[in-house]
């Protein structure tokens, strides 16, 4: 089974980039599935019922999630009645709006698609990262799991990776937007990649406009986050999933421009 797993898609312009872009890259590629990291399809942050369904009609499988699941409230309705959308499991309340853990069925087979955020540096009040794992597979029906791991530090998507090695098909992380150049099968059959990128504007800092960040930073003031314009990118990863055993036999990088 080859599975493809993007990275943060950001706002409008990262939405109509992967709608021109997928469709084509999935079937020269023969991928089976899509999960794709949507918390910031929306502009200005968040995720929408109206962004979720262009995700959707563009290909896309499953939505994870991230810090910003609960930025719209016009999308707490759809992430509790959707089976294709996973919040993270280990927001502390579970009365919080939708699912931590998906499970997706795929005819022949199952696949779990698991949501969870780190502990560094991310959002307060969660619980352990590593607890919820253990947690969050219990809840898995499928053989074959996949986990959006949305963190900070690569520290701790490394350490999760090593912690889950073996227990799950394969763990991308998201959140930085900037993608790593690890991908790779852990020891014990995990396929791995420390952040799977962005797919929005490339001449932006996470898909802001330049000078916005940079006035930001100089000067330590609120801004509003517009989005920049010009040429983009969707990056991501294919890890190939051996369907009898779940274990992964290959992780591969991927950046269209």
């Amino acid at each position: 089974m080859r599975i493809l797993c993007i990275g943060d898609v950001v706002g409008s312009v990262g939405c109509e980039f992967l709608r021109n872009n997928l469709p084509a890259f999935k079937r020269f590629n023969s991928i089976d599935l899509v999960i794709c990291n949507g918390e910031n399809s929306a502009d200005g942050n968040g995720i929408t019922p109206v962004s979720a369904q262009h995700l959707f009609d563009s290909g896309v499988d499953a939505i994870t999630l991230g810090n910003h699941s609960f930025r719209r409230k016009e999308v707490y309705d759809l992430l509790d009645s959707s089976e294709f959308i996973a919040r993270p499991y280990n927001f502390s309340s579970k009365s919080v709006p939708g699912h931590g853990v998906i499970n997706l069925d795929m005819v022949r087979r199952v696949v779990s698609v698991v949501n969870l955020m780190g502990n560094i540096d991310v959002e307060n009040g969660l619980q352990n990262a590593f607890e919820a794992a253990d947690e969050a597979l219990k809840l898995a029906e499928g053989k074959i799991i996949i986990v959006d791991f949305h963190a900070e530090a690569t520290s701790e998507k490394r350490a999760m990776g090593y912690y889950l090695d073996g227990r799950v098909s394969a763990l991308f992380g998201t959140h930085t937007h900037v993608q790593t150049s690890d991908a790779t099968v852990l020891p014990n059959g995990t396929g791995y990649i420390t952040d799977a990128g962005m797919t929005g504007t490339i001449h932006s800092v996470l898909g802001v406009k330049t000078d916005i960040i940079i006035n930001r930073l100089k000067t330590g003031l609120p801004a509003r986050f517009d989005l920049a314009k010009g040429d983009c990118k969707l990056e991501g990863v294919v890890f190939e999933v051996d369907d009898s055993s779940a274990k992964c036999i290959s992780a591969e990088s991927i950046r269209i421009e």
